[in-house]
């Protein structure tokens, strides 16, 4: 009967690994002075989560916990020269799919934080609008939409 449980429980465990190779999940990171106030920002106008921080690392999980983003300060000894250079606030953006866009936009409204561009319907189908993180990051809030035919 051990054979048979070993057996068993070997192709489990290849099953498994079978299953997790092709997984990956991305973490986009943004070099910063200005981590205090992304925490800020991110914890209590998002709702984001804290996965995890010291003094020149911080990563943020989604409420959901289900993506995460990382800040990090510039020039930190311990990172390696490609991590060293501050972002210049252009050119990043990034998207957040909700479920109902109409309802963050009024919530972020109320907290009277700055909406970039105001809510509008596109033609390919996004229902979203813009606001902009401590860091000059565009914040695109997103419902996806059948498009016009």
């Amino acid at each position: 009967m051990k054979p048979v449980l070993i057996i068993a429980f070997s192709l489990l465990t290849m099953m498994a690994n079978a299953q997790n190779a092709d997984k990956m999940n991305l973490n986009a990171g943004i070099i910063t002075e200005k981590l205090q106030e992304t925490k800020e920002f991110y914890t209590h106008t998002l709702g984001f989560g804290v996965t995890f921080e010291n003094d020149f690392y911080l990563l943020l999980h989604t409420p959901d916990k289900s993506a995460e983003i990382s800040f990090l300060k510039p020039n930190h000894p311990s990172q390696q020269p490609i991590f060293q250079s501050p972002f210049n606030g252009k050119g990043v953006y990034l998207t957040i799919e909700v479920s109902d866009v109409d309802a963050i936009y009024e919530q972020l409204k109320n907290k009277d934080i700055a909406i970039e561009v105001a809510m509008r319907d596109e033609d390919w189908g996004d229902r979203h609008f813009v606001i902009v993180d401590p860091n000059g990051i565009g914040i695109d809030f997103v419902t996806y939409t059948a498009p016009d035919e």
